[in-house]
This record gives structure tokens, sequence and C-alpha cells, in this order.
């Protein structure tokens, strides 16, 4: 893992696997981290095998980054500004965005605002971004997730339950999550309708909190609508998912960039 010092003076964790073309940047869901989301579901694997660059950030908060215990250290606007201070460390012209779950939203985020982005896949999402302007509240808030993540977990609502379950599994700091979850307790997205590059949305047909993904589709002017067996946590790692992405992800290639990044693995 490498790090550097983000907008705030933050020190943030990424990991980079080498290769050639325009790298694909990924951005992990909420209590999770780069081995959580990524490596361990084989979505690094498949996209590996392209031949492209592959950058995983851990979010503050998480993983192996910095992980204050204040909700001020902790917004949408600065997470997605964490992104695009990776991307300046990178030092790319441009990056195809993926994320999951509160990386989704995170990643919408960055691609509204830096031109930078050329695709954007999101998954663990779906009418929630449209209806409530990020993840889905209906389904589990931000409430439920921070009692969820105090003490022995006991309290925590079924549909909560399973992030704390990942937060023991990844050992997770719990005070640095309940912050993170107090301070992301905000409507982050408005209009979609701006959002003109290509996006890619990837929801399983089990996954509660990626309820109606056609609806967010729709609202995209240029998104294409992949459903995956599987429920929140189990969907990324469907094959159907990594074959999805990595076509996705296929076309419009560019010339390669040879010997991309410094910290492969």
């Amino acid at each position: 893992m490498t790090t550097f010092s983000t907008w705030d003076g933050l020190e943030l964790s990424y990991r980079v696997w080498e290769g050639d073309g325009i790298p694909i940047v990924l951005q992990h869901g909420v209590v999770a981290d780069t081995n959580a989301n990524w490596m361990g579901t084989g979505v690094v694997n498949a996209l590996r095998a392209t031949g492209r660059p592959v950058v995983s950030l851990d979010a503050r908060g998480h993983g192996r980054s910095a992980k204050p215990h204040e909700p001020a250290a902790y917004s949408w606007q600065a997470m997605a500004r964490d992104v695009r201070a990776l991307y300046d460390e990178l030092g790319g012209e441009q990056f195809d965005q993926v994320g999951y779950s509160m990386g989704a939203v995170v990643s919408l985020l960055v691609a509204g605002d830096d031109p930078r982005v050329r695709r954007l896949a999101i998954g663990g999402v779906g009418s929630g971004v449209v209806d409530c302007g990020g993840v889905d509240r209906r389904v589990v808030d931000a409430d439920d997730l921070r009692a969820a993540m105090a003490g022995d977990g006991s309290t925590a609502t079924a549909r909560a339950r399973p992030f704390r379950l990942l937060a023991d599994a990844v050992h997770a700091d719990r005070d640095a999550m309940a912050a993170v979850l107090a301070g992301l307790d905000e409507r982050p997205i408005g209009d979609l309708a701006d959002l003109t590059l290509p996006v890619l949305v990837l929801a399983g047909e089990d996954d509660p909190l990626a309820a109606e993904p056609e609806r967010l589709a729709a609202a995209l002017p240029d998104a294409h609508l992949v459903t995956v067996p599987g429920d929140h946590l189990m969907a990324v790692t469907s094959p159907d998912f990594h074959r999805a992405l990595v076509d996705f992800l296929a076309a419009e290639r560019v010339p390669a960039v040879q010997g991309f990044g410094s910290g492969a693995a």
C-alpha cells in the first residue's frame, strides 16, 4: 500500500496494480476497504486481466487510511475531494471511476465535478439516489448503522446487522465508523441530468439498497443497467458483475500509457 496526504492533511492509503492504458480507480462501500470490497470479491483480478492499471483507495475512516473520530472530518464532498486528490497524486489525464454503495455516491460526485472521469460504473445503489439524494435511507439510515456499531451490536436492526458483521470481520475502528456515519448524514446528489458521460449501473437482484435500479439508469442521460445475482454484500462477488464491469470499461480504448503506477503489487 502507498500513502499520500490529501487536501486537508489526512494520510490516505491506496494500492496500485500496474498496467497500460487509462487507470481504473475503485472506491469501496461504507465499513469495507480495498481488501473486502474489491480484492476478496474477485473484482481486482478480473480488472487486472484486462491489462489496465487498477487503483483502489481506502476512504478516510476505513482500511489503512487515517481514522479521525470527529464527524466534522467526514462528508460526501470531503470523500469526493479525496478521490480528486488521488487523481492529482497519480498524475493521469483520464480515469475510469468505479464505486460501490457509499463509493458509488462518492463516485457520482467526482464524475459530476471532474472532467478527468471518462467512464463511470456504480453498484449497490438504485432509486435511493433519485429519491433520497444518495444511499437509500428508506432501507437503512445512519442512526440504524450507528447503533449497529455500538457495544456488542445486539441492538442492530436486521438490515443494519450485516454492516456490523462486516465491521468485525475487517477489524474496523467502530468509533471512526460512527463518526463517518454521522458525517455522511446528508443528501449529496441533486439533478443527474448534467452527468452526460457513459455510466454503468450494476445492481444485485436481491439488494434492497439497490431497489428500482432502472429508475436510476433512466435519470442518467447515457446509462446502461445490468442486474446480477446477489444481495448488497454478495452481488459484487458475482461473475456477472465482473463481466459487465470489464466489458463496459473495455469500450473506447485509447493508446496505452506505458508503465503507469509506482506502487505495484
